[in-house]
């Protein structure tokens, strides 16, 4: 059957459309049956000897429109598709792949998923039944190999189970504190025929599983009255607030006490970064401000985030001058690395509008000005210490691309790679909810393609951007021959300076500029005829005057592109928080940046403004104090 595009193809959304009837059909029917009633209109994979009778069920719902398969290039390719299927939606993301290799080739992606909370569901072929243990041909235990990456893990081992086990599968995979989680089909059993009773979505739970998400009430009041009586209060937002849709709530919450807001990596987008609260990410390469903000608050309210060591740097130094308030669904989490003096188990957004509930039932009005000089010492440090965006008389600077993708296309979804070219994004985009899409936790490089391919498929009318490194970028580059057999609509914008940027960025500041395998001009493709030779449009990039008309051209094909963009070759990535230091103790700062203390304050000589910090400047009229 030829492989249709992603604009023709229509698929039915509503979960409980097919009639619920006992029939006699066989594991494979099982399996797809339960999957459409679940909602799932695409599914990314690979196909293989152990899971065959499972594709070949999958052809007939596909040749009705009934469900999309993705072709992958790689295994890889398809948990990575998933996942950014399920960060641009909420959905659960659903990959394919057969035994062994097949099975052994997602495990990065389900390692991904795992450590940033996203919901998977992944289907493994495996051999027969009567042949597991045997060491038979391409028989890998993939069930053990991944149990400390997901949620939870079946082996099917009759059948009659299918169902059930898809239902559970996807509430496990869905709630609470969102994850992965692995189906494993032996052969024979997509193979046998049985009695098939669908069983609908949110029908069976597994035994004991009941996530809490409703906030304790006394905790919800202890936290309350910490915020009224918070003079340098900060809220320290991550990636929870995404998964909770707390957005509104949030920002309801910051306004009300005027409480300015950082976020983490995963958080970005669950505040508006425009909004004059926001000083932007915090953590090893955030901005000075929120690394200022987060080392002298007295109160640090932690939103669904859980205090990794690239966010807290030294961490008996992280807000150590502060109470903590800590928000989060899995009570793992809430004092794993910082014990909070008020812990609050529950959804994010549940517990937020509770705290706002309580707060209108009261009626008690925060404090005026309560935190006015609070936040006119975070201004004056964003105006002494902004993030730079340099520009060299002979090369393009990385952060000018950037920054002409955000002004060129302000409403895209992002995905990025990892390295250097992933913290300027975070730096310079400001995305709005689930448009921002990185590998966090893991840091996977060749993240960024097949996860905008995932976003795309989810929503074909949304511009989609991935921006990649050209070391990264070559970990997963063949799914650009996935996106030119769909019609895939990604713009792939590749910051080239020749390097793996921040390696060799450590090995210059931190192992004597021994610059040990980091290099990758020798060996560099020609990215242009690479992507030509896959099918998709390729354009180069070598100077500042190409720069802003490329963009524009790039965005305007209505065609899957890859842009080379040559830049500096040694360009750093700053602020940055060196290993064991603490926030407060960036590189890449002028060296006048010292943190002063809270405690200084006087008032401008020229235009009035009260209660400064010293040693600086005015942000009122800028004179010098």
């Amino acid at each position: 059957m030829q492989s249709p595009t992603i604009s023709n193809i229509t698929t039915t959304s509503k979960a409980t459309a097919l009639p619920k009837t006992t029939s006699r059909q066989t594991g494979a029917f099982a399996l797809m049956d339960s999957l459409k009633r679940h909602g799932v209109e695409h599914i990314f994979g690979y196909p293989g000897g152990a899971i065959l009778p499972i594709y070949d069920e999958l052809y007939k719902w596909e040749a009705r429109g009934e469900i999309q398969h993705i072709l992958v290039r790689h295994e890889q390719g398809a948990a990575h598709a998933a996942d950014g299927y399920a960060r641009a939606t909420g959905k659960v993301g659903v990959c394919f792949a057969t035994s062994g290799p097949g099975a052994t080739n997602l495990v990065t992606g389900i390692a991904t998923a795992h450590m940033d909370s996203i919901p998977l569901v992944i289907v493994t072929g495996q051999v027969t039944r009567a042949a597991i243990g045997s060491d038979a041909f391409q028989e890998t235990d993939i069930y053990g190999i991944t149990l400390p990456i997901v949620k939870h893990s079946y082996v099917v081992r009759d059948p009659k189970d299918m169902a059930q086990i898809v239902a559970e599968a996807f509430d496990l995979a869905g709630t609470g504190r969102p994850g992965p989680v692995l189906i494993d089909i032996p052969k024979d059993v997509g193979l046998e025929e049985f009695d098939y009773t669908p069983v609908e979505p949110g029908t069976f739970k597994l035994r004991g599983y009941r996530p809490t998400t409703k906030g304790n009430p006394r905790q919800i009041n202890q936290a309350l009255n910490l915020i009224r009586l918070a003079k340098r209060p900060l809220l320290y937002v991550g990636g929870g607030a995404i998964v909770s849709g707390a957005h509104a709530e949030l920002q309801q919450l910051a306004e009300i006490f005027q409480i300015p807001v950082t976020t983490t990596l995963m958080g970005k987008g669950s505040f508006d970064e425009s909004h004059p609260l926001s000083v932007g990410m915090l953590g090893m390469h955030g901005t000075a401000y929120a690394n200022f903000a987060v080392s002298e608050c007295d109160l640090l309210i932690a939103v669904g985030s859980r205090f990794d060591d690239r966010v807290t740097g030294k961490l008996d130094q992280f807000a150590c001058h502060a109470q903590v308030i800590h928000i989060d669904i899995d009570p793992a989490e809430v004092g794993k690395n910082r014990a909070p003096q008020v812990p609050i188990v529950g959804d994010v957004r549940l517990v937020l509008r509770d705290l706002l509930r309580r707060h209108g039932e009261l009626g008690i009005s925060p404090e005026p000005n309560q935190t006015k000089e609070w936040l006119l010492r975070i201004k004056r440090w964003r105006l002494e210490y902004p993030l730079q965006v340099p520009q060299y008389p002979d090369s393009i600077s990385p952060q000018e691309v950037i920054v002409e993708l955000a002004r060129q296309a302000p409403n895209a979804y992002y995905t990025t790679d990892v390295g250097q070219h992933q913290m300027w994004a975070a730096q310079f985009l400001k995305n709005g909810p689930r448009q921002w899409i990185t590998s966090g936790g893991l840091g996977t490089m060749g993240y960024g393609v097949p996860a905008a391919m995932g976003v795309k498929v989810a929503l074909p009318d949304e511009q989609v951007i991935c921006v990649a490194g050209d070391a990264s970028v070559q970990m997963n580059i063949q799914e650009l021959g996935t996106l030119a057999q769909y019609g895939i609509n990604v713009k792939t914008v590749i910051i080239n300076n020749g390097w793996q940027g921040m390696v060799r960025q450590w090995q210059q500041a931190f192992f004597g500029e021994r610059y040990s395998s980091s290099n990758m001009e020798v060996g560099m493709p020609d990215f242009v005829k690479l992507a030509e030779a896959y099918g998709v449009k390729g354009i180069i990039v070598n100077s500042r005057d190409q720069l802003q008309d490329a963009i524009a051209q790039i965005l305007a094909y209505d065609c899957p592109v890859l842009a080379d963009i040559r830049v500096t070759k040694d360009e750093n990535c700053y602020p940055m928080v060196a290993p064991g230091k603490s926030n407060a103790q960036m590189i890449g700062l002028p060296e006048q940046s010292q943190l002063e203390p809270a405690t200084e304050s006087i008032h401008c000589p020229n235009c009035g403004a009260q209660n400064l910090p010293s040693n600086n400047f005015c942000p009122e009229c800028g004179t010098k104090l």
